[in-house]
């Protein structure tokens, strides 16, 4: 790998001389500009508004321009004079945990490679001090004219650098969260939850480019004289459209299960709001041996209530007439006790009128 940019890493008081060289690649397909009508190659050319004729490149400059629009003209030597610490070397300041970086500070990538034989003992000491302390290095370099942020830190065997943004440069992320208070349904969360969980792990090395493969394949084509048949358009999504979030959310456990073959499983054990309102509404089963299940308990729950209900009615009713018995014999022996009251009040009275016609009779005969 060509490295763009030679200095040294400055540990305390050691020193480690490394070459700094691109960690990434773009692979990206690149267009030129041409001309529709011929197909001639469309170029930029640096030309000086003033003479209006193109400037060789030794004959370009730097310049500033202020706020009326007139240039300040800035040299190389202007620059060199500044005072910059870092111009050649990677000076560590901190040592902190990873955690502390705020991944939206992340810039470009790369390799710190050591330069030369003498380098690789302080390279080996500072890369197995930053593995053993399980921290990444803070540290200011300059490069392409300017002073940067770097996070140093251990991949595999080599240690490597990442651009870090100015805390300044971040901007607030305010200004990008939603104008309006939006509350969520735990309904919600639980299909979402179950999304992620269908869509769960991935293999990053298996991710590719589709776009890049396609545009390959139809620039081969051309080349070869052909024509590549356009590819079926994937379906249309919702995009900005207002949609019914459940049933979006259901729908896309459902495809993500069928993309991952597991089409016969159940979409969630989760049922929609309105799926509950309805439920709740009608008694009759939906189908299905959970549904069987349901319709078995409440069948039992009812007859278990209506034997119970059967018994206090029994109950009720021999209780009812064990009391209308209890009064009947109780006015059966009032009445007879009445009656024989009423018996002994005839049989004295009748003794009494004999005993009166008994008595002129007796008087009679003396």
């Amino acid at each position: 790998m060509r490295s763009i940019w030679n200095g040294a890493i400055s540990f305390g008081l050691v020193s480690i001389p490394i070459k700094l060289v691109n960690a990434t690649e773009s692979h990206s397909v690149s267009f030129r500009q041409t001309h529709t009508v011929d197909g001639g190659r469309i170029r930029y050319r640096k030309v000086c508004e003033l003479e209006e004729k193109e400037v060789p490149a030794s004959e370009i400059g730097k310049g500033y321009e202020d706020a009326d629009g007139s240039i300040i003209p800035i040299t190389d030597e202007d620059l060199a004079a500044l005072p910059l610490p870092t111009a050649k070397t990677i000076e560590i300041v901190a040592f902190v945990p990873a955690e502390r970086i705020d991944p939206l500070q992340m810039d470009a990538a790369y390799y710190l490679s050591a330069n030369g034989v003498p380098a690789a003992k302080p390279y080996t000491l500072l890369r197995e001090a930053l593995k053993r302390s399980q921290k990444v290095a803070v540290a200011k370099f300059a490069l392409r004219g300017r002073e940067r942020l770097g996070m140093l830190r251990v991949v595999d065997n080599v240690i490597a650098m990442h651009g870090l943004l100015w805390p300044d440069e971040i901007r607030s992320p305010q200004e990008a969260a939603p104008d309006t208070e939006v509350t969520v349904r735990a309904a919600e969360l639980d299909l979402a939850d179950a999304l992620m969980d269908t869509l769960g792990d991935v293999d990053l090395d298996s991710l590719h480019d589709d776009y890049r493969t396609a545009v390959e394949a139809m620039i081969a084509a051309k080349v070869e004289g052909g024509e590549v048949a356009p590819e079926t358009a994937p379906a249309e999504r919702a995009g900005g459209k207002v949609i019914d979030l459940m049933a979006a959310l259901e729908k896309s456990v459902q495809a993500a299960k069928e993309a991952r073959g597991e089409e016969g499983e159940e979409v969630a054990e989760v049922t929609s709001i309105k799926g509950r309102k309805r439920a709740a509404a009608s008694p009759k089963s939906t189908g299905g041996a959970g549904a069987g299940a349901g319709a078995k308990k409440s069948t039992a729950k009812t007859a278990k209530k209506t034997a119970a209900s059967a018994k206090k009615t029994t109950a009720a009713k021999s209780a009812a007439a064990k009391s209308t018995a209890s009064k009947s014999t109780a006015g059966k022996s009032t009445a007879t006790k009445s009656t024989a009251t009423k018996s002994t009040a005839a049989k004295k009275t009748t003794k009494k009128a004999a005993a009166k016609k008994a008595t002129p009779r007796k008087r009679a005969s003396a």
